[in-house]
């Protein structure tokens, strides 16, 4: 997306410049809570990605792109591009308790993501890139970080993980053509080369979770 390695730049500006002035720049609108649902708030890198893998599990109604964890109110994509409003790419995750637990949720966010990469993932970098798990509740943080030490303990990830633990304050949801992205743009270059193979292990993480069990699969 942006401040990245040379070469997936290049990648991601041949198929950017496609969507030219079409883009919907005005911001998604959050659904309402049902009865008996509950919502959950993660950063894990591009929100992209983990939207996507989100909304592949059994449970899940709805998955929003958007921004937490900042100070400015109502910030586009391009200001929270700059790491000076403090936000980070997030996801706000509406689920069925009663179907997936949060703590499946959390097993889903610590594998869809690289939780041991401080301010960065993969080839983008920046605190707008950084891990987050945000809490509602006591319970909530004590289950993240219950995940945190299964996540250190499994040997997983080489290095230990650095995501931060944060109570929630307000989630934006941002700009409409964010919305879906992965599975409305399958052949854009950064889709292909870094968004996919997270949600491939989020997916293989969560096998028993899934609402399609048919693989994904990376075009040539």
């Amino acid at each position: 997306m942006k401040r990245i390695h040379l070469l997936a730049l290049s990648l991601l500006l041949l198929a950017g410049c496609a969507q030219g002035q079409s883009k919907d720049t005005s911001p998604a609108t959050l659904p309402a809570l049902k009865d008996g649902e509950a919502v959950a708030t993660f950063a894990g890198g591009c929100f992209w990605a983990l939207e996507e893998g989100m909304n592949q599990l059994k449970g899940v109604r709805e998955v929003i792109s958007g921004y937490a964890g900042g100070n400015v109110k109502n910030p586009t994509y391009e200001q929270v591009g700059t790491d000076l409003t403090g936000h980070a790419e997030s996801v706000q995750v509406y689920y069925d308790p009663k179907v997936i637990s949060y703590t499946q949720l959390l097993d889903a966010f610590f594998a869809g993501h690289d939780p041991t990469t401080l301010n960065r993932q993969g080839p983008d970098a920046g605190r707008d890139y950084r891990s987050v798990a945000f809490y509602r509740t006591p319970a909530e943080k004590a289950e993240i970080l219950a995940a945190i030490k299964r996540t250190n303990e499994s040997k997983h990830y080489a290095n230990p993980v650095v995501t931060e633990v944060t109570p929630i304050t307000v989630f934006y949801p941002a700009e409409n053509y964010h919305q879906n992205y992965f599975s409305l743009h399958p052949d854009q270059p950064y889709i292909q080369r870094v968004s996919l193979p997270k949600v491939e292990k989020l997916r293989k993480a969560m096998a028993g979770h899934l609402k399609n069990n048919t693989a994904l699969t990376m075009n040539d």
